[in-house]
């Protein structure tokens, strides 16, 4: 006889009451919506920051980064060094952890970050600095091909590259100068500019000749050691009126006119600007000769490294150059010209040394308001990649992604597209705050506000990154294992932007991963231009400042799907688990009535 049937049915032991999945469902909820809040707490954590906004003018964060930026082209020098050479490579040693994990560095790093963060301009270096260095390139031709800067990680000289690094620093010097100035930079910025521009007047001995090239890229890049062994031979290569290069020689007389106006207008150097003017004229009347063709053509060695199949582009960007240097309209005719010869309308493929397309619309809308053709297209290519539009899409984390552009040095297309957004906006006032936003979400996201945490500048914070892919900073001699020689750098590379994170905004900090972790001259270029923009413009922290986490080992979500979204759901779970309560709750009792009612004929 089972006498428990004698009572009505225990609800309270067979299932949950009323009241209790009620409960539950409130503490369910209540723990999602905490998650939630958590969350987005942790995913803005690099943007929120016990660290106070600055209040000083000009930010001094700002400042220490282009200060750090020319020390990085510094390290990039070729040749004789001078006295005032601020890089110092001695033995380095491992200072005590910064944030729970290591600061490393050399007795620079130690002062740099003790001393120059408050004095800004503070710098004391123990008597070993880096060393002269290819003292004798130029010989095998009979010219003196000394100086100048070393490209990348690597001891290899290319004049296309340098050209086009050179325009864009003198580009955001012009039209940026006024934050060199409040940054106390404007000597270092002369001297950036003029160990470049000193070398190109040296690799243009002759009216119709132009070096373009020196090292040979398969002897150099069997090598990874110090400046004091660089291989040998280092060949030279050039142009000339039989071997043409129309694009590098191009781009190297834009380099010399833009860096005649910042030395003319801004450097107050106005007989070296007419060495540089001259140099430009010559080269550009070079360029035009016929039969035109890209320089690779003629230097089969560069075609594996800095390779170009157009050269319309070039032309058309030197005549703009020469155009805003001289004030005559035979180059402004010139540029418009080549404009239309070479169809260089609607093409969207983001700005770099290869491309200066994108340069040519937004130069030419500035210089040639009248002629409508520029300030057009320089809307519609800025529009599509503002937008993120094909060719170009966003990752995750926000960062401009543009395929085909961005897989070997993501980082390029993100400052380039953003300088070239900050010098359009103030030409459209419709358009202004778009481009603008765009630009410094861009910089934001490269100074930190990225899901690895990570600002992608060499010796900024404790999560920057550790392993540049660079012969001479990272003190090793075994090229078959350059990840492990030595395991840890050497030697800090100051102000460097690397390459950076892969579509899936991560990082691997790895030498070898050349793709994120090379350096070289046209990175740092338009990042000086976005720089002293926000020296003008800004009093608050780059992002990298509110940073107290150590690098995530895999990229963390920042922006993932909206609050307001998550917490709807979770009132319609919450509703529907009330529902199914109330459900349950009416089952049970019908059940406990019937229960109750029916007769027990057990005991009967």
């Amino acid at each position: 006889m089972n006498s428990f049937l004698l009572d009505p049915p225990n609800t309270t032991m067979r299932s949950p009451s009323l009241s209790r999945i009620l409960f539950l469902s409130v503490v369910i909820t209540t723990a999602c919506l905490v998650t939630v809040a958590a969350q987005n707490t942790t995913a803005s954590a690099t943007t929120t920051s016990t660290v106070p906004s600055a209040t000083v003018f000009p930010n001094p964060y700002y400042v220490a980064l282009l200060n750090d930026s020319m020390w990085f082209y510094e390290a990039q020098r070729s040749g004789t060094l001078p006295a005032n050479n601020r890089v110092s490579w001695g033995e380095g040693w491992i200072l005590p952890a910064s944030f729970g994990f290591p600061f490393k560095s050399d007795f620079e790093t130690l002062l740099h970050h003790m001393l120059n963060r408050s004095t800004l301009l503070l710098y004391i270096s123990p008597p070993d600095r880096r060393h002269d260095s290819g003292l004798a390139d130029g010989k095998d031709h009979g010219v003196d091909l000394v100086g100048g800067y070393y490209d990348a990680g690597d001891y290899l000289k290319f004049t296309l590259p340098l050209a086009h690094s050179l325009t864009v620093l003198s580009w955001g010097g012009i039209e940026f100068f006024q934050g060199y100035v409040l940054a106390n930079q404007t000597a270092y910025l002369r001297d950036t500019v003029k160990w470049g521009t000193d070398w190109l007047i040296k690799a243009h001995p002759q009216d119709n000749v132009l070096y373009v090239q020196v090292g040979d890229g398969a002897v150099d890049n069997n090598y990874w050691g110090p400046d004091t062994n660089i291989p040998i031979p280092r060949p030279s290569y050039y142009v000339d009126s039989s071997n043409h290069g129309t694009d590098v020689v191009a781009e190297t007389a834009a380099a010399l006119a833009s860096a005649s106006i910042l030395f003319s207008t801004y450097l107050n150097d106005t007989t070296y600007a007419a060495t540089l003017l001259s140099h430009a004229k010559t080269l550009f009347t070079f360029a035009e000769l016929t039969p035109r063709q890209s320089y690779v053509s003629a230097v089969s060695a560069a075609k594996s490294y800095y390779s170009t199949n157009a050269y319309g582009d070039e032309l058309a960007f030197a005549a703009l150059w020469l155009y805003r240097a001289t004030n005559s309209s035979t180059y402004l005719q010139k540029a418009s010209d080549y404009f239309d010869q070479y169809s260089l309308a609607g093409l969207s493929a983001p700005m770099d040394w290869s491309d200066q397309t994108g340069s040519v619309y937004v130069l030419g809308a500035k210089l040639d308001p009248s002629n409508t053709k520029y300030a057009r297209e320089a809307e519609r290519y800025l529009d599509n990649l503002v937008g993120f539009n094909s060719p170009c899409t966003k990752t995750t984390g926000g960062m401009l992604w543009c395929t085909g552009f961005s897989d070997l040095n993501s980082l390029v297309p993100v400052q380039d597209t953003s300088l070239l957004a900050l010098l359009y906006a103030p030409l459209n006032s419709q358009k202004n705050e778009s481009y603008t936003s765009f630009a410094l979400s861009q910089l934001d996201y490269l100074l930190g506000n990225n899901p690895m945490l990570t600002p992608y500048v060499v010796g900024v914070h404790p999560n920057s990154p550790q392993n540049p892919h660079h012969a001479g900073a990272a003190g090793g001699t075994d090229v078959s294992d350059i990840n492990g020689s030595p395991p840890t750098e050497l030697h800090v590379l100051y102000g460097a932007v690397v390459g950076g994170p892969a579509q899936t905004d991560s990082f691997n900090d790895i030498r070898n991963d050349w793709a994120q972790t090379e350096v070289a001259l046209d990175y740092n270029a338009p990042f000086q231009g976005l720089v002293a923009y926000q020296i003008m413009h800004t009093t608050q922290n780059p992002a990298y400042v509110a940073i107290t986490q150590p690098r995530p080992s895999s990229p963390r979500t920042t922006s993932g799907m909206a609050t307001w979204k998550v917490a709807v759901i979770v009132v319609v779970v919450l509703l529907v688990l009330i529902g199914v309560a109330l459900a349950v709750f009416i089952v049970r009792r019908r059940r406990s009535k019937k229960a109750w009612d029916k007769p027990n004929y057990d005991n009967r």
